[in-house]
């Protein structure tokens, strides 16, 4: 199995990161950081990351098969990997039908496609993980790739992957949390965060696999489905819902902090989840 050296990582939007935040995930304990929404300039800056850091894993959350072509992501990580070998992971994924319009009516068959030229141009399968929602997509990266990298998920979908996939591949989930003590505010911030995806027919469709309902999903989605996705609370709570996923068979949990400081948030977690032990 392809190893990412520890249980918690980071996740946040390439256009959000830079070396020194890069510094900081790694200087706090965390094992890697996935860089979302990557564009063709992401790419092209990212190695700066691995440069500015010692040994943090560094990959993508996702490349999107309808933007970047498989030739091009495909050169990224040779680049990559030829200066820093074993620390780069390239994330795949096939978007939103919404935002690709046509084109994106057969995901399934085009990420077949794409994971066939990675393959052809020399990208090692225990390199690639696929963004896998339903059981179709999580078969496809248990037999094709090193395993799953899933967004705006819960602990059950967590176990049903582990399950799919078996033990040997990797199961890293992006988690959403809201740090704070104001209950009222952390799940204002919450349901703000999850505004864009309850449009999105792909999370929908999840969401109602997990045990969701359509009145869940309506009237920017009930409380038990923003607490169902996002943690939040205290240090101590967060973390713990962060354990849930390990609990449930994850390798590692990558977590989006969406708080006004998320260094500060990050910093709290890595105390709670004792990142500067040598066990985690």
């Amino acid at each position: 199995m392809t190893e990412l050296g520890g249980r918690y990582g980071v996740w946040r939007r390439g256009r959000d990161t830079g070396p020194e935040f890069a510094q900081v995930v790694e200087r706090l304990g965390y094992a890697s950081l996935w860089l979302g929404g990557v564009t063709a300039d992401d790419l092209e800056r990212s190695s700066g990351l691995l440069e500015a850091t010692k040994g943090l894993v560094l990959a993508t959350g996702i490349v999107n098969i309808w933007s970047i072509d498989a030739e091009v992501a495909a050169a990224w990580f040779h680049r990559l990997h030829r200066v820093h070998p074993g620390r780069v992971v390239l994330g795949i994924g096939s978007g939103h039908r919404e935002a690709q319009g046509s084109q994106a009516a057969t995901p399934y068959q085009a990420l077949v496609a794409y994971v066939d030229d990675l393959t052809r141009a020399g990208v090692p399968a225990d390199r690639i993980v696929i963004a896998a929602l339903g059981p179709r997509v999580l078969r496809l990266a248990g037999d094709r790739t090193a395993g799953t990298h899933p967004y705006l998920t819960t602990a059950q979908h967590t176990r049903t992957a582990r399950e799919l996939l078996g033990p040997d591949k990797l199961v890293v989930l992006e988690q959403h949390v809201v740090v704070g003590e104001d209950a009222v505010g952390t799940r204002r911030a919450a349901r703000e965060a999850l505004a864009t995806y309850l449009r999105l027919t792909n999370y929908r469709n999840s969401w109602l696999r997990l045990g969701f309902t359509e009145a869940d999903l309506e009237s920017g989605g009930s409380d038990a489905l923003v607490d169902g996705l996002v943690a939040q609370g205290s240090p101590a709570a967060v973390a713990g819902r962060l354990r849930e996923h390990v609990d449930a068979g994850a390798d590692q949990v990558a977590v989006q902090a969406l708080g006004e400081d998320p260094v500060g948030d990050l910093t709290a977690l890595a105390r709670e989840l004792r990142l500067d032990q040598p066990a985690q």
